[in-house]
């Protein structure tokens, strides 16, 4: 979700038409991985926060998938059940305001709104049963209240090191 978050703020300049336009119309079939090409435009410190410096790219389905038959695979409708039975854990649905998160293991068939302005280095809870449509978006952090880790006192350092 961050990666859409911020390819809607940056990439897409907050356009969700064109951003579904490329996330959903410019392929046959649907997406095997959505890559760090969806951050450009993004602030060079927000990108290395989201991908620890990694760059990868999109990659469709378009070219992995072969039918049994030999036939041309086909876009299909996918529901909560057989988003269940082939695997996948969350569905996303760009809507005006934001997306809409679906925890598939809930199967209620819809979820809370994620805002579109949410900062992409908010910290959402994982847990499928935070992700109910009766409730806010589960946040654990807001971006700018997560402080890294202090590093350990020399004399605790001390303590943690095995003597020979």
């Amino acid at each position: 979700m961050p990666l859409l978050l911020a390819a809607f703020q940056y990439r897409f300049n907050r356009d969700v038409d064109a951003m579904a336009r490329h996330l959903i119309d410019s392929v046959r079939l649907g997406w095997d991985a959505l890559g760090t090409d969806l951050l450009d435009g993004a602030p060079p410190p927000l990108v290395t926060e989201l991908t620890g410096g990694m760059q990868f790219p999109s990659r469709a389905l378009d070219n992995f998938l072969i039918t049994p038959d030999g036939s041309p695979p086909a876009r299909e409708t996918i529901t909560p059940l057989s988003a269940a039975e082939q695997g996948f854990e969350w569905g996303y649905i760009l809507r005006p305001a934001g997306i809409e998160v679906i925890s598939v293991r809930i199967q209620a068939g819809w979820g809370p709104l994620v805002a579109w302005d949410t900062d992409p280095l908010t910290r959402f809870s994982d847990h499928p049963a935070h992700w109910t449509f009766d409730r806010p978006a589960p946040v654990i952090a807001a971006a700018g209240t997560v402080r890294p880790a202090k590093p350990a006192s020399d004399a605790a350092s001390r303590r943690n090191t095995t003597r020979r």
